[in-house]
Protein backbone atom coordinates (compact mmCIF):
# COMPACT_ATOMS: atom_id res chain seq x y z
CA UNK A 1 0.00 0.00 0.00
CA UNK A 2 1.12 3.17 -0.73
CA UNK A 3 1.28 4.48 3.22
CA UNK A 4 3.41 1.37 3.88
CA UNK A 5 5.69 2.42 0.75
CA UNK A 6 5.79 5.93 2.44
CA UNK A 7 6.31 5.17 5.85
CA UNK A 8 9.44 1.98 4.75
CA UNK A 9 10.94 4.64 3.00
CA UNK A 10 11.10 7.37 5.54
CA UNK A 11 12.52 4.43 8.09
CA UNK A 12 15.34 3.94 5.27
CA UNK A 13 15.92 7.78 5.02
CA UNK A 14 16.48 7.64 9.17
CA UNK A 15 18.51 4.63 9.13
CA UNK A 16 20.62 6.23 5.89
CA UNK A 17 21.08 9.22 8.18
CA UNK A 18 22.05 8.08 11.03
CA UNK A 19 25.22 5.96 9.36
CA UNK A 20 28.53 8.09 8.21
CA UNK A 21 29.76 4.22 7.28
CA UNK A 22 27.01 2.83 5.30
CA UNK A 23 24.50 0.05 6.02
CA UNK A 24 24.59 -3.21 3.91
CA UNK A 25 21.97 -4.24 1.87
CA UNK A 26 20.80 -7.05 4.03
CA UNK A 27 20.54 -5.27 6.82
CA UNK A 28 18.38 -2.71 5.58
CA UNK A 29 16.38 -5.30 4.69
CA UNK A 30 16.00 -6.78 7.98
CA UNK A 31 15.43 -3.18 9.65
CA UNK A 32 12.69 -2.47 7.22
CA UNK A 33 11.24 -5.88 7.46
CA UNK A 34 11.02 -6.18 3.70
CA UNK A 35 12.89 -8.31 0.83
CA UNK A 36 16.20 -6.86 -0.95
CA UNK A 37 14.30 -6.35 -4.11
CA UNK A 38 12.16 -3.93 -2.07
CA UNK A 39 15.26 -2.11 -0.87
CA UNK A 40 16.36 -1.57 -4.27
CA UNK A 41 13.10 0.02 -5.42
CA UNK A 42 13.15 2.64 -2.23
CA UNK A 43 16.66 3.55 -2.89
CA UNK A 44 15.78 4.53 -6.73
CA UNK A 45 13.15 6.36 -5.02
CA UNK A 46 14.72 8.47 -2.88
CA UNK A 47 17.29 9.32 -5.45
CA UNK A 48 14.75 9.94 -7.75
CA UNK A 49 13.60 12.34 -5.21
CA UNK A 50 16.79 13.83 -4.64
CA UNK A 51 18.23 12.16 -2.05
CA UNK A 52 21.94 12.19 -2.59
CA UNK A 53 22.36 8.18 -1.85
CA UNK A 54 25.90 6.77 -2.50
CA UNK A 55 27.21 3.34 -2.46
CA UNK A 56 30.69 1.74 -2.05
CA UNK A 57 32.06 -1.70 -2.04
CA UNK A 58 33.99 -2.64 0.62
CA UNK A 59 35.42 -6.17 0.95
CA UNK A 60 33.27 -7.67 -0.92
CA UNK A 61 30.02 -6.31 0.49
CA UNK A 62 28.24 -2.82 -1.02
CA UNK A 63 27.04 -0.06 1.72
CA UNK A 64 25.02 2.46 1.35
CA UNK A 65 25.44 5.83 2.61
CA UNK A 66 24.28 9.31 2.02
CA UNK A 67 27.50 12.34 0.99
CA UNK A 68 29.29 13.38 4.15
CA UNK A 69 28.46 16.93 2.91
CA UNK A 70 24.89 16.07 3.40
CA UNK A 71 22.70 16.77 6.63
CA UNK A 72 19.03 15.97 7.04
CA UNK A 73 18.51 18.82 9.46
CA UNK A 74 16.62 17.69 13.06
CA UNK A 75 14.34 15.60 12.73
CA UNK A 76 12.67 13.50 15.79
CA UNK A 77 9.69 12.30 14.11
CA UNK A 78 8.30 9.26 13.24
CA UNK A 79 6.51 8.45 10.09
CA UNK A 80 2.95 8.59 12.31
CA UNK A 81 3.58 11.95 13.75
CA UNK A 82 4.59 13.66 10.59
CA UNK A 83 1.18 12.50 9.70
CA UNK A 84 -0.44 13.84 12.80
CA UNK A 85 0.65 17.23 12.18
CA UNK A 86 -0.44 17.34 8.99
CA UNK A 87 -3.56 15.68 9.31
CA UNK A 88 -3.81 18.20 12.27
CA UNK A 89 -3.27 21.23 10.08
CA UNK A 90 -6.08 20.21 7.70
CA UNK A 91 -8.46 19.90 10.39
CA UNK A 92 -8.08 23.00 11.64
CA UNK A 93 -8.31 24.74 8.21
CA UNK A 94 -11.99 25.78 9.03
CA UNK A 95 -10.37 27.89 11.58
CA UNK A 96 -7.85 29.38 9.51
CA UNK A 97 -7.44 33.28 10.25
CA UNK A 98 -7.56 32.39 13.86
CA UNK A 99 -4.86 32.00 16.52
CA UNK A 100 -5.47 27.86 16.47
CA UNK A 101 -4.77 27.41 12.68
CA UNK A 102 -1.92 30.02 12.12
CA UNK A 103 0.04 28.52 15.36
CA UNK A 104 -0.09 25.32 14.30
CA UNK A 105 1.25 26.29 10.62
CA UNK A 106 3.60 28.64 12.47
CA UNK A 107 4.81 25.80 14.24
CA UNK A 108 5.27 23.43 10.95
CA UNK A 109 6.99 26.51 9.35
CA UNK A 110 9.45 25.93 11.81
CA UNK A 111 10.17 22.68 11.94
CA UNK A 112 10.74 23.11 7.79
CA UNK A 113 12.84 25.66 8.46
CA UNK A 114 15.41 23.02 10.13
CA UNK A 115 15.11 20.17 7.31
CA UNK A 116 16.93 19.98 4.21
CA UNK A 117 15.42 20.80 1.05
CA UNK A 118 15.29 16.92 -0.20
CA UNK A 119 13.80 15.97 3.21
CA UNK A 120 10.91 18.81 2.74
CA UNK A 121 10.09 17.56 -0.29
CA UNK A 122 9.94 14.15 1.01
CA UNK A 123 7.51 15.32 3.53
CA UNK A 124 5.61 16.84 1.60
CA UNK A 125 4.64 13.70 -0.54
CA UNK A 126 4.41 11.74 2.62
CA UNK A 127 1.91 14.73 3.97
CA UNK A 128 -0.25 14.64 0.70
CA UNK A 129 -0.74 11.15 0.39
CA UNK A 130 -3.10 11.50 3.34
CA UNK A 131 -5.39 14.30 3.48
CA UNK A 132 -8.55 15.39 5.50
CA UNK A 133 -11.55 17.38 3.68
CA UNK A 134 -13.49 19.47 6.01
CA UNK A 135 -17.11 19.66 5.72
CA UNK A 136 -19.67 22.36 6.18
CA UNK A 137 -17.97 25.21 8.45
CA UNK A 138 -18.50 28.53 9.73
CA UNK A 139 -15.22 31.35 8.95
CA UNK A 140 -13.45 32.66 11.62
CA UNK A 141 -11.00 34.75 9.89
CA UNK A 142 -12.93 38.29 11.03
CA UNK A 143 -13.25 36.71 14.96
CA UNK A 144 -9.34 36.59 15.28
CA UNK A 145 -9.46 39.42 17.95
CA UNK A 146 -12.58 38.10 19.56
CA UNK A 147 -11.13 34.25 19.73
CA UNK A 148 -7.63 35.98 21.06
CA UNK A 149 -10.27 37.95 24.01
CA UNK A 150 -12.00 34.80 25.13
CA UNK A 151 -8.49 32.45 25.11
CA UNK A 152 -6.96 35.45 27.77
CA UNK A 153 -10.46 35.66 29.48
CA UNK A 154 -10.50 31.63 29.86
CA UNK A 155 -7.39 31.60 31.28
CA UNK A 156 -7.34 34.36 33.18
CA UNK A 157 -10.48 33.99 35.14
CA UNK A 158 -12.04 37.24 33.83
CA UNK A 159 -15.43 38.44 33.39
CA UNK A 160 -16.22 39.69 29.84
CA UNK A 161 -19.05 42.26 28.94
CA UNK A 162 -20.21 41.27 25.45
CA UNK A 163 -22.74 41.93 22.65
CA UNK A 164 -24.16 39.38 21.37
CA UNK A 165 -26.69 38.57 18.13
CA UNK A 166 -29.32 35.88 18.28
CA UNK A 167 -29.04 33.06 15.35
CA UNK A 168 -32.81 32.92 14.73
CA UNK A 169 -34.06 36.12 15.39
CA UNK A 170 -31.25 38.68 14.92
CA UNK A 171 -32.06 40.39 18.02
CA UNK A 172 -28.82 42.16 19.67
CA UNK A 173 -28.80 42.26 23.44
CA UNK A 174 -25.40 43.57 25.89
CA UNK A 175 -24.48 40.80 28.96
CA UNK A 176 -21.63 39.92 31.03
CA UNK A 177 -20.38 36.44 30.31
CA UNK A 178 -18.06 34.44 33.18
CA UNK A 179 -16.11 31.91 29.90
CA UNK A 180 -15.24 28.60 31.08
CA UNK A 181 -14.70 26.62 27.73
CA UNK A 182 -14.09 27.30 24.18
CA UNK A 183 -14.82 24.55 22.02
CA UNK A 184 -15.72 23.28 18.87
CA UNK A 185 -17.91 20.99 17.16
CA UNK A 186 -19.76 20.34 13.86
CA UNK A 187 -18.04 23.17 12.08
CA UNK A 188 -18.66 25.76 14.86
CA UNK A 189 -16.90 27.26 17.58
CA UNK A 190 -18.80 27.80 21.14
CA UNK A 191 -17.85 29.66 24.62
CA UNK A 192 -19.80 28.14 27.64
CA UNK A 193 -19.99 30.15 30.43
CA UNK A 194 -22.15 31.77 33.12
CA UNK A 195 -24.66 34.23 31.76
CA UNK A 196 -24.61 36.87 34.49
CA UNK A 197 -28.05 38.38 32.63
CA UNK A 198 -29.37 34.74 32.80
CA UNK A 199 -27.79 33.99 35.83
CA UNK A 200 -27.40 30.45 34.30
CA UNK A 201 -24.65 28.69 32.21
CA UNK A 202 -24.61 29.41 28.54
CA UNK A 203 -23.73 28.32 25.18
CA UNK A 204 -22.78 31.07 22.88
CA UNK A 205 -21.52 31.10 18.97
CA UNK A 206 -18.35 33.08 18.76
CA UNK A 207 -19.13 33.92 14.99
CA UNK A 208 -22.14 35.51 16.42
CA UNK A 209 -20.20 37.98 19.14
CA UNK A 210 -20.26 41.71 18.03
CA UNK A 211 -18.25 43.24 21.02
CA UNK A 212 -16.02 41.96 24.08
CA UNK A 213 -14.30 43.99 26.48
CA UNK A 214 -12.61 43.05 29.44
CA UNK A 215 -14.43 44.70 32.79
CA UNK A 216 -11.65 43.63 35.19
CA UNK A 217 -14.00 41.31 37.16
CA UNK A 218 -12.29 37.88 37.86
CA UNK A 219 -14.35 34.96 38.21
CA UNK A 220 -13.65 31.10 39.74
CA UNK A 221 -14.85 28.32 37.92
CA UNK A 222 -17.53 26.48 40.53
CA UNK A 223 -16.16 23.01 41.38
CA UNK A 224 -19.34 21.15 40.74
CA UNK A 225 -18.83 22.52 36.99
CA UNK A 226 -18.21 19.42 34.57
CA UNK A 227 -18.42 20.21 31.04
CA UNK A 228 -18.19 16.38 29.43
CA UNK A 229 -21.28 15.67 32.11
CA UNK A 230 -22.51 18.89 31.36
CA UNK A 231 -22.63 18.18 27.35
CA UNK A 232 -22.63 14.37 27.43
CA UNK A 233 -26.67 14.26 26.46
CA UNK A 234 -26.27 16.97 23.88
CA UNK A 235 -26.77 15.61 20.12
CA UNK A 236 -25.29 19.02 19.04
CA UNK A 237 -25.16 22.12 21.07
CA UNK A 238 -28.12 22.97 22.73
CA UNK A 239 -28.37 21.69 25.82
CA UNK A 240 -31.89 20.24 26.58
CA UNK A 241 -33.18 17.76 29.09
CA UNK A 242 -32.26 13.91 27.18
CA UNK A 243 -34.99 11.68 26.36
CA UNK A 244 -35.21 8.06 24.58
CA UNK A 245 -34.82 8.83 20.73
CA UNK A 246 -35.94 5.92 18.14
CA UNK A 247 -35.69 6.06 15.06
CA UNK A 248 -36.24 3.65 12.28
CA UNK A 249 -33.60 3.54 9.03
CA UNK A 250 -34.58 2.50 5.95
CA UNK A 251 -32.31 -0.81 4.44
CA UNK A 252 -30.96 1.51 1.73
CA UNK A 253 -29.56 3.80 4.77
CA UNK A 254 -28.84 1.46 7.24
CA UNK A 255 -25.07 0.91 5.88
CA UNK A 256 -24.67 4.68 6.46
CA UNK A 257 -25.95 4.64 10.15
CA UNK A 258 -24.29 1.55 10.96
CA UNK A 259 -21.01 3.07 9.87
CA UNK A 260 -20.80 6.03 12.13
CA UNK A 261 -21.02 7.10 15.88
CA UNK A 262 -23.89 9.29 16.18
CA UNK A 263 -24.04 9.83 19.51
CA UNK A 264 -22.41 8.13 23.05
CA UNK A 265 -25.29 6.37 24.28
CA UNK A 266 -26.26 4.97 20.77
CA UNK A 267 -27.60 1.34 20.45
CA UNK A 268 -28.67 -0.21 16.69
CA UNK A 269 -31.26 -2.87 16.85
CA UNK A 270 -30.90 -4.75 13.11
CA UNK A 271 -34.40 -5.85 11.79
CA UNK A 272 -35.41 -8.60 9.86
CA UNK A 273 -35.63 -6.96 6.57
CA UNK A 274 -32.50 -5.34 6.94
CA UNK A 275 -33.55 -2.10 8.31
CA UNK A 276 -32.23 -0.81 11.59
CA UNK A 277 -33.22 0.86 15.12
CA UNK A 278 -31.12 3.27 16.19
CA UNK A 279 -32.07 4.34 20.53
CA UNK A 280 -30.03 7.04 22.05
CA UNK A 281 -30.08 9.60 24.63
CA UNK A 282 -30.06 12.71 23.89
CA UNK A 283 -31.50 16.34 24.02
CA UNK A 284 -31.44 19.01 21.15
CA UNK A 285 -34.83 18.73 19.35
CA UNK A 286 -34.15 21.39 16.96
CA UNK A 287 -30.39 19.19 16.03
CA UNK A 288 -32.73 16.20 16.33
CA UNK A 289 -35.50 17.31 13.91
CA UNK A 290 -32.54 18.24 11.40
CA UNK A 291 -30.70 14.95 11.57
CA UNK A 292 -33.19 13.30 11.25
CA UNK A 293 -34.61 15.03 8.02
CA UNK A 294 -31.14 14.73 6.19
CA UNK A 295 -32.10 11.00 5.74
CA UNK A 296 -34.99 11.91 3.51
CA UNK A 297 -37.61 9.28 3.23
CA UNK A 298 -35.14 6.78 4.67
CA UNK A 299 -35.69 7.72 8.50
CA UNK A 300 -38.61 7.54 10.56
CA UNK A 301 -39.39 8.74 13.98
CA UNK A 302 -40.82 6.15 16.41
CA UNK A 303 -40.41 8.05 19.71
CA UNK A 304 -40.55 10.25 21.53
CA UNK A 305 -44.25 11.92 20.12
CA UNK A 306 -42.51 15.27 20.41
CA UNK A 307 -39.77 14.69 18.15
CA UNK A 308 -42.23 12.95 15.85
CA UNK A 309 -44.28 15.91 15.64
CA UNK A 310 -41.99 18.04 15.03
CA UNK A 311 -39.92 15.97 12.03
CA UNK A 312 -44.15 15.78 10.81
CA UNK A 313 -44.74 19.96 11.03
CA UNK A 314 -41.49 20.70 9.25
CA UNK A 315 -42.20 18.25 6.17
CA UNK A 316 -45.26 19.53 6.06
CA UNK A 317 -43.91 23.35 5.95
CA UNK A 318 -41.71 22.11 3.58
CA UNK A 319 -43.92 20.46 1.13
CA UNK A 320 -46.31 23.38 1.12
CA UNK A 321 -43.17 25.16 -0.62
CA UNK A 322 -42.56 22.59 -3.60
CA UNK A 323 -46.64 22.44 -4.11
CA UNK A 324 -47.28 22.68 -7.84
CA UNK A 325 -47.98 26.37 -8.72
CA UNK A 326 -50.89 27.00 -11.19
CA UNK A 327 -48.90 28.03 -14.29
CA UNK A 328 -50.15 31.78 -15.73
CA UNK A 329 -52.78 31.38 -18.41
CA UNK A 330 -51.12 32.84 -21.51
CA UNK A 331 -53.74 34.07 -24.93
CA UNK A 332 -53.51 32.23 -27.96
CA UNK A 333 -52.79 34.94 -30.88
CA UNK A 334 -53.82 34.13 -34.37
CA UNK A 335 -50.58 33.89 -36.92
CA UNK A 336 -50.42 37.51 -38.96
CA UNK A 337 -51.49 36.11 -42.37
CA UNK A 338 -48.43 36.61 -44.64
CA UNK A 339 -48.57 39.79 -46.70
CA UNK A 340 -48.99 38.70 -50.84
CA UNK A 341 -46.47 40.26 -53.17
Amino acid sequence: MRGDQLARQWLLVQRLGRSRGGVGLADLAEDLGCVRRTVYRDLDALMYAGFPVVSEKRDGKVYYRFLDSFRLGDVPFTTDEILALAFGQDLLRPLEGTVFHDSIRSALGKIRSALSSELIGFLDTIAGAFRVLPGPHKRYAESRATIQALNEAVLGRRVLAMRYRTGRTGEESSRELAPYHVWYQKGGLYVIGFDHRREAIRTFAVDRILALEATGERFEIPADFDFDALTASNFGVASEPASRIRVRFSPQRATQVREHTWHASQQVLEQEDGSVELTLEAGGSQELTDWVLSFGAGAEVLEPESLRSLVRETLAEASALYRTRAEPKTRKTQAPAKSRA
